[in-house]
């Protein structure tokens, strides 16, 4: 049974994924802001999984947080940084500094607060892999999206930075899901989201992608095979 860490899974991509990996009988630990959805997804489940009320932005929960999942479980051998938030869209002179903090300060910050503290003992072990989501607009750019754009741009390279300095047998994924029809795609494209699959679909692709990624792929920007891109 392997450890599978998943940020941001009250809904969307981030819960599809617990509960693929759920129900193929890894250990899943999850967090959200969602103390409903965590204490839901933990009884849907059961079994040996650990579901918390975490804001990877805040660098003061995310510690303990770590440390008791460490202590209790271990290192992840999976660990897929998913939370992330998008600012409502306007050209960037109109978006508001709250909106705009809040994407850097979950998108990129959070990230890095999670990194911060399961990376020692991963790489202490010298075994597992990191997935930071990226976007297509983590590769390419749309207007009236920006502070988006701005959050994934910068995980493409922190995660080839990261990848550089994990030693032999680790693993740091920047990887683009493709355009699926979410809470977060329908605050963009409105009506439009419900022409892209929903993530009960893209999970059919996505988990076993998931599943199958290394050591190998070090370094490597990845997109999930056959998901719908810009």
């Amino acid at each position: 049974m392997r450890n599978i860490v998943v940020t941001g899974c009250s809904r969307g991509l981030g819960e599809a994924l617990v509960r693929f990996f759920g129900a193929n009988g890894e250990r899943v630990i999850g967090c959200s802001r969602s103390i409903d959805r965590m204490e839901t997804l933990g009884a849907e489940l059961g079994g040996d999984h650990d579901f918390s009320s975490v804001d990877v932005s805040d660098d003061e929960e995310v510690r303990p947080w770590v440390a008791r999942i460490v202590n209790r479980y271990g290192p992840p051998d999976l660990l897929i940084n998913n939370a992330a938030v998008i600012a409502p869209n306007a050209p960037l002179w109109e978006v508001s500094r709250a909106d705009f903090d809040q994407v850097i300060d979950v998108n990129i910050k959070g990230v890095a607060n999670v990194l911060r503290y399961f990376l020692p003992s991963m790489i202490e072990r010298r075994k597992g892999v990191v997935v930071n989501f990226s976007s297509g607009w983590g590769r390419s750019t749309s207007p009236e999206v920006a502070a988006y754009c701005a959050s994934k741009w910068a995980i493409e390279g922190l995660t080839q930075s990261l990848a550089q300095e994990l030693p032999e047998g680790m693993a740091a994924i920047a990887v683009n899901p493709g355009i699926i029809d979410t809470e977060m795609l329908q605050s963009c494209f409105g009506a439009g989201a419900s022409h892209y699959p929903g993530a009960s679909e893209w999970i059919r692709s996505a988990g076993p992608f998931f599943a199958g990624l290394s050591a190998a792929q070090n370094g490597c920007s990845l997109t999930v095979p056959g998901a719908m891109e810009e």
